[in-house]
């Protein structure tokens, strides 16, 4: 690659070239949704980022298994290891099975994930298909002296793994900080230490979600899914591990922990993450009580939101802001990427409509090289849209005849522009070639012929119908020395 890809990686704290483990095969897992509830945005951000970066690397000419997964068990409340299963609860006041809300709310995260033009994974694995993977890497965590029995359950011994290892290099942290300022909660007098995490728990008796183990009948810990699951599909060392910053600590702190003690290596080369999207500066999220859904957002149903937004809207939206950055929600921002969302399809639209000349007023490789600089520099999408607005001024200077490009170098300049902003970025936009869109160019020939024809016949009022009609649907039309044009 005469560019090679940069990435930053959160263990070593620095960009780094990025060299696969196996060639050209790319290993990666995202930590997948909690499915006990709608995705909110929150949601939305590590989806979309690492469907950029799924994107990217494919169109790099890597073959890319993306592993992202499905919690429908295991994940607990108070520190991850104590309270009820966030599943189990949700199933036990609405007075259902427990995998009929798991079903229902993956079954609507998979909807919004195909409105927002988000790529399905290779493999989505559920915890609850992974019992055999997770008992059978407990029991190598136990035999090499990193966990304990109590009274059924199994727990991940911290302070003994820190001997030998860091706890805590991921994020930053050190064992000595977690000692002081580790808040002991009721019922965990079974744990050696109170920063111990549960690898396997005893069930209560109300405890709906339950499998049988050595130790007890009971329900694997919620980090260790991720571990056992991405061992499972990509091997015990595998290329990228993604998700949202919150998951750093302690979720992904204790996957290198327990995969240190299983396997006896390091699990990942590369740890990425995205950054939090925010309201008024607080962290966006369910336990919080902050959060807007999806479904809320293409609707417009929530105090809020002052409109509804297009799901392609809200991605643009997301893509503005580097991954790593955070980003704060408002009507206004969201407004303003609807604004350039419509600049973008506009030139799009407009892009089939040019006329070729003999010369070209400007370089347009240098836009490729550009792009391809911006994505090569950790992913940067803010950076590419820059450049691709660049491409949207070029764009309406050749429309209105200021601006020229031959033959090929229009041709170029629409590849250009479909690759990174349809192919990379994944906004939705007709290649122009479709049936559907060459449908849409037929019906509005038809109809500004059937205005023009108004308009000569002095037939005022039904000319001012179509333009007004088209306009209440997003359609605008102009009267140029061109002839009549329009966009949406």
């Amino acid at each position: 690659m005469e560019h090679p890809l940069s990435v930053y990686n959160t263990l070593t704290r620095s960009k780094q070239t990025f060299v696969p483990i196996n060639p050209p095969l790319v290993g990666m897992y995202v930590c997948g949704p909690t499915v006990y509830g709608d995705a909110h945005l929150g949601h939305a951000r590590p989806a979309i980022t690492f469907d950029l970066i799924f994107r990217y690397l494919k169109h790099l000419g890597y073959k890319v298994r993306y592993v992202r997964n499905i919690t429908d068990v295991g994940h607990l409340e108070n520190d991850a290891d104590e309270g009820e299963d966030k599943i189990a609860k949700k199933a036990r006041l609405e007075q259902i099975e427990p995998m009929e809300v798991v079903q229902y709310y993956t079954d609507r995260y998979h909807k919004n994930m195909e409105q927002l033009n988000v790529l399905s994974p290779s493999i989505e694995p559920r915890a609850s298909g992974h019992i055999i993977e997770q008992t059978s890497m407990i029991e190598s965590i136990l035999k090499s002296g990193m966990a304990y029995e109590s009274n059924g359950s199994i727990y991940f011994d911290v302070e003994k793994y820190n001997k030998k290892h860091h706890y805590g290099k991921l994020s930053g942290r050190v064992l000595e900080d977690l000692i002081s300022n580790t808040r002991t909660l009721e019922g965990q007098d079974e744990k050696r230490n109170s920063f111990d995490f549960a690898l396997w728990k005893k069930a209560q008796p109300e405890h709906i979600m339950r499998w049988p183990s050595p130790w007890s009948d009971g329900f694997p810990g919620w980090h260790l899914e991720c571990s056992a699951m991405s061992a499972r599909y990509l091997g015990n060392t595998f290329d990228i591990h993604g998700g949202g910053m919150d998951l750093l600590f302690p979720h992904h702190e204790s996957e290198i922990a327990q995969s240190i003690a299983a396997h006896g290596s390091e699990p990942v080369k590369y740890w990425l993450h995205n950054n939090m999207i925010t309201i008024n500066g607080q962290k966006m999220g369910k336990s919080l009580g902050n959060f807007i859904t999806l479904d809320e957002f293409f609707s417009g149903n929530h105090p809020a939101l002052s409109q509804a937004y297009h799901p392609m809207t809200i991605r643009f939206f997301i893509l503005q802001a580097h991954y790593r950055s955070t980003l704060d929600f408002s009507n206004e921002a969201l407004q303003a990427a609807e604004k350039g969302l419509e600049r973008l399809l506009n030139a799009w639209s407009k892009i089939h409509r040019l006329l070729p000349s003999g010369t070209s007023s400007f370089q347009v490789k240098t836009l490729q090289e550009k792009c391809e600089a911006a994505m090569n520099d950790d992913f940067n999408s803010p950076m590419v849209i820059a450049h691709l607005f660049e491409a949207v001024r070029w764009i309406n200077a050749i429309h209105e005849g200021k601006e020229q490009l031959t033959q090929d170098d229009l041709k170029l300049l629409q590849d250009i522009f479909y690759l990174f902003a349809g192919e990379i970025l994944g906004l939705v936009i007709s290649d122009g070639t479709d049936s559907t869109s060459d449908l849409t160019e037929k019906l509005m020939e038809i109809i500004i012929e059937l205005r023009q024809k108004a308009r000569a016949a002095k037939d005022f009022a039904t000319s001012d119908l179509i333009r007004d009609s088209l306009k209440n649907i997003g359609i605008q039309i102009r009267d140029t020395k061109n002839g009549v044009e329009w966009e949406r």
